[in-house]
């Protein structure tokens, strides 16, 4: 499997993705019944996230707490293709996908209705204890999953971000040491990148962790999937080839408020000057 240039899907030597955390969706307990709103505070901080000079975006059904440990509603299907469409109207940097808890199938789906450039998986290999019970490794299904809809007339070039140790959750078996983890998720799950993040969601990563992954896996992009931060952010640049970045870019640092602008442009700022020094 060839590597993944980062550089080349994301016009940038250090991509930043910003996160799109999704008010609650139809599907979900927490619903709340107002589509339009949904979709008006996504299409806003797509707007932000782009004005701020990120170089892509992923969305996420965060707020559709708890969890399915399995596939999601298809109200929740129709509600993430559509704000999908939306967003794509006002942006035109890559989108991504990721379908909490671990739904990739329906990611995949979506991805090649929308035509979506990647998606995140949370458990790609491996076994995971989880606040939704056990969740068990998906690689199989999506990948024979994504070889049939590439069969198609239309070619399906979805990249697979997936998580090693994804946040919120506790590795059982095998899978308990990283490096053996990680190695698993990029050569047996076939993931075009991995993603170190913290314990769970705001916190950071352990910057000797990125460096054994980013030295023993070079041809595997890493990204740092949580915990990012202006006062951090130069420590795992040379330990990493990007960020996936939500929590700190909120207003006043607050998980449930919409993306400040200003914390987007600051952060962007920060590694554009580092990327190029």
């Amino acid at each position: 499997m060839s590597k993944l240039n980062l550089c080349e899907m994301f016009a940038s030597n250090y991509p930043v993705i910003g996160v799109i955390h999704l008010l609650p969706l139809p599907g979900s307990p927490t619903w709340q019944g107002n589509m339009l709103q949904v979709v008006e505070r996504a299409e806003q901080e797509a707007i932000a996230l782009q004005t701020g000079g990120v170089n892509g975006i992923i969305i996420e059904n965060f707020f559709d707490t708890p969890f399915t440990k399995g596939r999601v509603d298809t109200a929740t299907v129709s509600a993430l293709t559509l704000v999908i469409s939306h967003l794509q109207a006002v942006c035109n940097i890559p989108i991504g996908l990721n379908v909490l808890r671990n739904d990739a199938l329906t990611a995949v789906a979506i991805a090649y209705v929308t035509g979506l450039k990647f998606i995140r998986v949370n458990v790609l290999s491996g076994v995971m204890a989880t606040d939704q019970g056990i969740i068990e490794s998906i690689a199989y299904d999506l990948h024979m999953y994504k070889r049939q809809l590439t069969c198609t007339a239309q070619t399906l070039d979805l990249k697979i971000f997936a998580d090693v140790m994804v946040k919120h959750a506790s590795p059982i078996g095998a899978h308990q040491d990283l490096l053996f983890s990680a190695k698993d998720t990029a050569y047996r799950g076939l993931a075009d990148a991995i993603i170190l993040s913290g314990k769970a969601t705001g916190d950071s990563p352990n910057i000797d962790e990125a460096k054994l992954l980013h030295e023993h896996l070079p041809d595997t992009p890493l990204l740092l999937g949580s915990g990012v931060t202006q006062a951090n952010i130069k420590t795992f640049m040379d330990s990493t080839n990007g960020i996936i970045v939500a929590s700190s870019l909120k207003r006043f640092g607050k998980l449930e408020n919409p993306v400040d602008v200003d914390k987007v442009r600051s952060l962007v700022s920060l590694i554009n000057a580092k990327a190029t020094s």
